[in-house]
């Protein structure tokens, strides 16, 4: 699976709210009401990026933030992987 060019993935992205694309990754900055909340959040997105066989950098930062990073190291860039676990992300809020 081949990486995207930029002008592909700014195209893709315009599906996704609050995602940007910057240094080789798309990334998008949460904020949930509590704590708690971000732990849940972080551990769906991990078990269906578990699934997925395919693993986001995610920082959990402050007390209710949580900002999640893909790319496809492998093809040093963004694909469908990345897009495919963008939604799935999207879907568990």
């Amino acid at each position: 699976m081949a990486a995207f060019d930029e002008n592909m993935i700014q195209v893709k992205l315009r599906n996704f709210n609050g995602w940007i694309y910057k240094d080789t990754q798309i990334s998008k900055d949460f904020q949930l009401k509590d704590f708690q909340s971000v732990l849940d959040f972080v551990n769906k997105v991990g078990a269906e990026a578990e699934k997925m066989d395919h693993h986001p950098d995610i920082l959990m930062h402050s007390w209710n933030k949580v900002k999640i990073s893909v790319s496809t190291h492998s093809e040093g860039g963004i694909t469908g992987k990345d897009f495919s676990l963008a939604k799935k992300i999207e879907e568990i809020l």
